[in-house]
Protein backbone atom coordinates (compact mmCIF):
# COMPACT_ATOMS: atom_id res chain seq x y z
CA UNK A 1 0.00 0.00 0.00
CA UNK A 2 1.19 3.51 -0.75
CA UNK A 3 2.18 6.10 1.83
CA UNK A 4 -0.36 8.52 0.41
CA UNK A 5 -1.17 11.63 2.44
CA UNK A 6 -4.86 12.51 2.84
CA UNK A 7 -6.68 15.81 2.61
CA UNK A 8 -8.38 16.68 5.87
CA UNK A 9 -12.18 16.39 5.76
CA UNK A 10 -14.55 15.45 8.51
CA UNK A 11 -14.98 11.66 8.85
CA UNK A 12 -18.00 10.14 7.15
CA UNK A 13 -19.84 6.91 7.70
CA UNK A 14 -19.42 4.96 4.46
CA UNK A 15 -19.78 1.48 3.02
CA UNK A 16 -17.83 -0.25 0.28
CA UNK A 17 -19.28 -3.19 -1.68
CA UNK A 18 -16.92 -5.42 -3.63
CA UNK A 19 -13.34 -6.08 -2.55
CA UNK A 20 -11.63 -7.20 -5.71
CA UNK A 21 -8.25 -5.98 -6.94
CA UNK A 22 -9.66 -2.46 -7.18
CA UNK A 23 -12.17 -2.30 -4.33
CA UNK A 24 -9.92 -3.71 -1.62
CA UNK A 25 -7.31 -0.92 -1.76
CA UNK A 26 -9.92 1.76 -2.51
CA UNK A 27 -11.81 0.86 0.66
CA UNK A 28 -8.48 0.83 2.47
CA UNK A 29 -7.79 4.42 1.46
CA UNK A 30 -11.19 5.45 2.81
CA UNK A 31 -10.34 3.85 6.16
CA UNK A 32 -6.88 5.43 6.24
CA UNK A 33 -8.44 8.82 5.54
CA UNK A 34 -10.35 8.46 8.80
CA UNK A 35 -13.78 7.45 7.52
CA UNK A 36 -15.86 4.85 9.33
CA UNK A 37 -15.99 2.05 6.76
CA UNK A 38 -18.16 -1.05 6.63
CA UNK A 39 -17.44 -3.47 3.79
CA UNK A 40 -19.33 -6.23 2.04
CA UNK A 41 -17.92 -8.87 -0.28
CA UNK A 42 -19.60 -11.87 -1.86
CA UNK A 43 -16.82 -14.00 -0.36
CA UNK A 44 -17.20 -13.18 3.31
CA UNK A 45 -13.68 -14.26 4.25
CA UNK A 46 -12.22 -11.47 2.14
CA UNK A 47 -14.38 -8.89 3.90
CA UNK A 48 -13.20 -10.29 7.23
CA UNK A 49 -9.58 -10.06 6.12
CA UNK A 50 -10.08 -6.44 5.04
CA UNK A 51 -11.69 -5.54 8.38
CA UNK A 52 -8.81 -7.16 10.25
CA UNK A 53 -6.26 -5.22 8.20
CA UNK A 54 -7.88 -1.80 8.30
CA UNK A 55 -9.90 -1.84 11.48
CA UNK A 56 -13.26 -1.37 9.80
CA UNK A 57 -16.32 -3.59 9.97
CA UNK A 58 -17.59 -6.36 7.71
CA UNK A 59 -21.28 -6.96 7.01
CA UNK A 60 -23.08 -10.06 5.80
CA UNK A 61 -25.24 -8.29 3.17
CA UNK A 62 -25.13 -5.08 1.14
CA UNK A 63 -28.15 -3.78 3.06
CA UNK A 64 -26.43 -4.28 6.40
CA UNK A 65 -23.23 -2.66 5.14
CA UNK A 66 -25.20 0.34 3.87
CA UNK A 67 -27.25 0.84 7.04
CA UNK A 68 -26.62 4.37 8.31
CA UNK A 69 -24.03 5.17 5.63
CA UNK A 70 -23.95 8.63 4.05
CA UNK A 71 -22.11 7.24 1.03
CA UNK A 72 -22.10 3.70 -0.33
CA UNK A 73 -19.34 2.91 -2.82
CA UNK A 74 -19.32 -0.19 -5.02
CA UNK A 75 -16.92 -1.83 -7.44
CA UNK A 76 -18.34 -5.14 -8.71
CA UNK A 77 -18.16 -7.13 -11.93
CA UNK A 78 -20.94 -6.20 -14.34
CA UNK A 79 -24.51 -4.93 -14.75
CA UNK A 80 -26.10 -7.97 -13.12
CA UNK A 81 -23.70 -7.86 -10.15
CA UNK A 82 -24.52 -4.19 -9.73
CA UNK A 83 -28.25 -4.83 -9.74
CA UNK A 84 -27.74 -7.58 -7.16
CA UNK A 85 -25.98 -5.29 -4.66
CA UNK A 86 -28.39 -2.39 -5.13
CA UNK A 87 -31.96 -3.58 -5.79
CA UNK A 88 -31.58 -7.33 -5.29
CA UNK A 89 -32.61 -9.21 -2.18
CA UNK A 90 -30.84 -7.53 0.75
CA UNK A 91 -29.50 -4.92 -1.69
CA UNK A 92 -28.00 -1.67 -0.47
CA UNK A 93 -30.93 0.52 -1.48
CA UNK A 94 -33.07 -1.20 1.13
CA UNK A 95 -30.59 -0.32 3.89
CA UNK A 96 -29.48 3.20 2.97
CA UNK A 97 -30.98 6.15 4.86
CA UNK A 98 -32.91 8.79 2.94
CA UNK A 99 -30.69 11.24 1.07
CA UNK A 100 -27.66 8.92 1.02
CA UNK A 101 -25.53 8.66 -2.13
CA UNK A 102 -24.66 5.42 -3.93
CA UNK A 103 -21.42 5.74 -5.93
CA UNK A 104 -20.83 3.01 -8.51
CA UNK A 105 -17.24 2.47 -9.62
CA UNK A 106 -18.08 -0.61 -11.71
CA UNK A 107 -17.44 -0.33 -15.43
CA UNK A 108 -20.99 -1.06 -16.53
CA UNK A 109 -23.46 0.06 -19.17
CA UNK A 110 -24.87 3.56 -19.38
CA UNK A 111 -28.31 1.97 -19.51
CA UNK A 112 -27.95 0.32 -16.09
CA UNK A 113 -26.64 3.58 -14.65
CA UNK A 114 -29.80 5.37 -15.78
CA UNK A 115 -31.97 2.49 -14.58
CA UNK A 116 -30.47 2.49 -11.10
CA UNK A 117 -30.45 6.27 -10.88
CA UNK A 118 -34.21 6.19 -11.43
CA UNK A 119 -34.60 3.40 -8.86
CA UNK A 120 -32.53 5.36 -6.34
CA UNK A 121 -34.67 8.45 -6.85
CA UNK A 122 -37.74 6.34 -6.17
CA UNK A 123 -36.19 5.31 -2.85
CA UNK A 124 -35.28 8.86 -1.85
CA UNK A 125 -31.59 8.23 -2.64
CA UNK A 126 -28.96 9.53 -5.06
CA UNK A 127 -26.93 7.51 -7.59
CA UNK A 128 -23.63 8.49 -9.21
CA UNK A 129 -22.08 6.35 -11.96
CA UNK A 130 -18.36 6.77 -11.44
CA UNK A 131 -16.16 4.34 -13.39
CA UNK A 132 -12.43 4.68 -12.88
CA UNK A 133 -9.24 4.64 -14.92
CA UNK A 134 -5.78 3.89 -13.62
CA UNK A 135 -5.92 0.15 -13.04
CA UNK A 136 -4.82 -1.78 -9.99
CA UNK A 137 -1.73 0.39 -9.52
CA UNK A 138 -3.91 3.49 -9.48
CA UNK A 139 -6.16 1.94 -6.85
CA UNK A 140 -3.23 0.90 -4.65
CA UNK A 141 -1.54 4.29 -4.96
CA UNK A 142 -4.71 6.33 -4.52
CA UNK A 143 -4.24 7.87 -7.96
CA UNK A 144 -7.37 6.90 -9.89
CA UNK A 145 -9.18 9.11 -12.38
CA UNK A 146 -12.95 9.01 -11.77
CA UNK A 147 -15.52 9.97 -14.45
CA UNK A 148 -18.95 10.70 -13.00
CA UNK A 149 -22.53 11.01 -14.12
CA UNK A 150 -25.36 12.23 -11.91
CA UNK A 151 -26.88 15.22 -10.20
CA UNK A 152 -24.45 17.98 -9.27
CA UNK A 153 -25.36 18.29 -5.55
CA UNK A 154 -24.83 14.56 -4.95
CA UNK A 155 -21.56 14.70 -6.89
CA UNK A 156 -20.35 17.69 -4.88
CA UNK A 157 -20.99 15.76 -1.67
CA UNK A 158 -19.17 12.60 -2.69
CA UNK A 159 -16.14 14.17 -4.40
CA UNK A 160 -14.09 15.06 -1.29
CA UNK A 161 -14.67 11.55 0.09
CA UNK A 162 -13.67 9.85 -3.17
CA UNK A 163 -10.45 11.88 -3.30
CA UNK A 164 -9.16 9.48 -0.64
CA UNK A 165 -8.30 7.11 -3.49
CA UNK A 166 -8.35 9.36 -6.56
CA UNK A 167 -6.27 12.16 -8.02
CA UNK A 168 -9.13 13.47 -10.17
CA UNK A 169 -12.91 13.20 -9.68
CA UNK A 170 -14.85 14.94 -12.44
CA UNK A 171 -18.55 15.26 -13.20
CA UNK A 172 -19.09 14.68 -16.93
CA UNK A 173 -22.85 15.13 -17.01
CA UNK A 174 -26.14 13.51 -16.05
CA UNK A 175 -26.69 9.82 -15.21
CA UNK A 176 -24.84 7.55 -17.63
CA UNK A 177 -22.30 10.18 -18.67
CA UNK A 178 -19.59 8.67 -16.46
CA UNK A 179 -19.99 5.26 -18.10
CA UNK A 180 -19.97 6.80 -21.57
CA UNK A 181 -16.75 8.67 -20.74
CA UNK A 182 -15.17 5.40 -19.59
CA UNK A 183 -16.14 3.89 -22.95
CA UNK A 184 -14.32 6.74 -24.70
CA UNK A 185 -11.30 5.93 -22.51
CA UNK A 186 -11.35 2.25 -23.47
CA UNK A 187 -11.71 2.98 -27.19
CA UNK A 188 -8.65 5.23 -27.00
CA UNK A 189 -6.61 2.68 -25.04
CA UNK A 190 -7.48 -0.20 -27.38
CA UNK A 191 -6.29 1.74 -30.41
CA UNK A 192 -3.13 2.96 -28.67
CA UNK A 193 -2.16 -0.53 -27.55
CA UNK A 194 -2.66 -2.03 -30.99
CA UNK A 195 -0.59 0.74 -32.54
CA UNK A 196 2.15 0.22 -29.97
CA UNK A 197 2.08 -3.55 -30.52
CA UNK A 198 2.48 -3.10 -34.28
CA UNK A 199 5.28 -0.57 -33.81
CA UNK A 200 7.21 -2.90 -31.52
CA UNK A 201 6.71 -5.90 -33.80
CA UNK A 202 7.86 -3.85 -36.80
CA UNK A 203 10.96 -2.61 -34.97
CA UNK A 204 11.89 -6.09 -33.82
CA UNK A 205 11.54 -7.48 -37.36
CA UNK A 206 13.80 -4.64 -38.51
CA UNK A 207 16.46 -5.67 -35.98
CA UNK A 208 16.33 -2.49 -33.92
CA UNK A 209 17.27 -2.10 -30.26
CA UNK A 210 13.66 -1.58 -29.23
CA UNK A 211 14.22 -0.45 -25.61
CA UNK A 212 16.46 2.28 -27.02
CA UNK A 213 13.97 3.15 -29.74
CA UNK A 214 11.17 3.42 -27.18
CA UNK A 215 13.32 5.75 -25.08
CA UNK A 216 13.85 7.96 -28.11
CA UNK A 217 10.29 8.10 -29.45
CA UNK A 218 8.94 8.47 -25.91
CA UNK A 219 10.49 11.95 -25.90
CA UNK A 220 8.54 12.97 -29.00
CA UNK A 221 5.02 12.94 -30.40
CA UNK A 222 4.60 9.17 -29.92
CA UNK A 223 4.76 9.50 -26.13
CA UNK A 224 1.80 8.05 -24.20
CA UNK A 225 1.07 6.40 -20.86
CA UNK A 226 0.95 3.07 -22.65
CA UNK A 227 4.37 3.56 -24.22
CA UNK A 228 5.89 4.74 -20.95
CA UNK A 229 4.43 1.94 -18.80
CA UNK A 230 3.94 -0.98 -21.19
CA UNK A 231 6.40 -0.54 -24.05
CA UNK A 232 9.46 -2.19 -22.51
CA UNK A 233 7.45 -4.92 -20.80
CA UNK A 234 5.91 -5.74 -24.20
CA UNK A 235 9.42 -6.02 -25.67
CA UNK A 236 10.39 -8.30 -22.75
CA UNK A 237 7.29 -10.47 -23.14
CA UNK A 238 6.03 -9.69 -19.62
CA UNK A 239 2.24 -9.73 -19.26
CA UNK A 240 1.49 -11.17 -15.79
CA UNK A 241 0.15 -7.91 -14.33
CA UNK A 242 -2.20 -5.05 -15.01
CA UNK A 243 -5.62 -4.92 -16.70
CA UNK A 244 -6.61 -8.34 -18.00
CA UNK A 245 -7.69 -9.16 -21.54
CA UNK A 246 -10.92 -10.64 -20.15
CA UNK A 247 -11.79 -7.30 -18.53
CA UNK A 248 -11.01 -5.33 -21.68
CA UNK A 249 -13.23 -7.61 -23.73
CA UNK A 250 -16.07 -6.99 -21.28
CA UNK A 251 -15.52 -3.25 -21.58
CA UNK A 252 -15.28 -3.29 -25.37
CA UNK A 253 -18.47 -5.33 -25.46
CA UNK A 254 -20.20 -2.47 -23.64
CA UNK A 255 -18.65 0.02 -26.05
CA UNK A 256 -19.74 -1.83 -29.17
CA UNK A 257 -23.25 -2.35 -27.82
CA UNK A 258 -23.54 1.39 -27.11
CA UNK A 259 -22.15 2.18 -30.57
CA UNK A 260 -24.84 0.04 -32.18
CA UNK A 261 -27.37 2.05 -30.21
CA UNK A 262 -26.03 5.53 -30.98
CA UNK A 263 -24.72 4.91 -34.50
CA UNK A 264 -21.03 5.57 -33.81
CA UNK A 265 -18.60 3.90 -36.23
CA UNK A 266 -15.78 2.09 -34.41
CA UNK A 267 -13.92 -0.03 -36.98
CA UNK A 268 -10.59 -0.09 -35.10
CA UNK A 269 -12.17 -0.85 -31.71
CA UNK A 270 -14.19 -3.69 -33.26
CA UNK A 271 -11.07 -5.13 -34.88
CA UNK A 272 -9.00 -4.92 -31.67
CA UNK A 273 -11.85 -6.61 -29.82
CA UNK A 274 -11.47 -9.56 -32.18
CA UNK A 275 -7.71 -9.57 -31.63
CA UNK A 276 -8.40 -9.84 -27.90
CA UNK A 277 -10.78 -12.70 -28.65
CA UNK A 278 -7.85 -14.47 -30.36
CA UNK A 279 -5.77 -14.07 -27.19
CA UNK A 280 -8.62 -15.45 -25.06
CA UNK A 281 -8.95 -18.45 -27.36
CA UNK A 282 -5.23 -19.10 -26.91
CA UNK A 283 -5.61 -19.12 -23.11
CA UNK A 284 -4.42 -15.56 -22.53
CA UNK A 285 -7.51 -14.06 -20.97
CA UNK A 286 -5.81 -13.17 -17.69
CA UNK A 287 -2.75 -11.57 -19.32
CA UNK A 288 -2.36 -7.80 -19.42
CA UNK A 289 -3.99 -5.97 -22.32
CA UNK A 290 -0.54 -5.15 -23.72
CA UNK A 291 -0.27 -8.83 -24.69
CA UNK A 292 -1.73 -7.78 -28.06
CA UNK A 293 1.87 -7.88 -29.25
CA UNK A 294 1.85 -11.68 -28.85
CA UNK A 295 -0.24 -11.92 -32.01
CA UNK A 296 2.46 -10.21 -34.05
CA UNK A 297 5.86 -11.53 -32.91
Amino acid sequence: MSTRTYDSISPRRVAFLGLGVMGYPMAGHLARAGHQVTVYNRTAAKAGAWAAEYGGAAAATPALAAAGAEFVFACVGNDDDLRAVTVGEQGAFSGMPGGAVFVDHTTASAAVARELAAAATGCGLHFIDAPVSGGQAGAVNGALTVMCGGAEPAFDGMKPVALAYARAVTRIGDSGAGQLAKMVNQVAIAGLLQGLAEAIAFGQKAGLDMPLVLDVIGKGAAQSWQLDHRGKTMVAGQFDFGFAVDWMRKDLGLVLEEARRNGARLPVAALVDQFYADLQAAGGGRADTSSLVRRLV
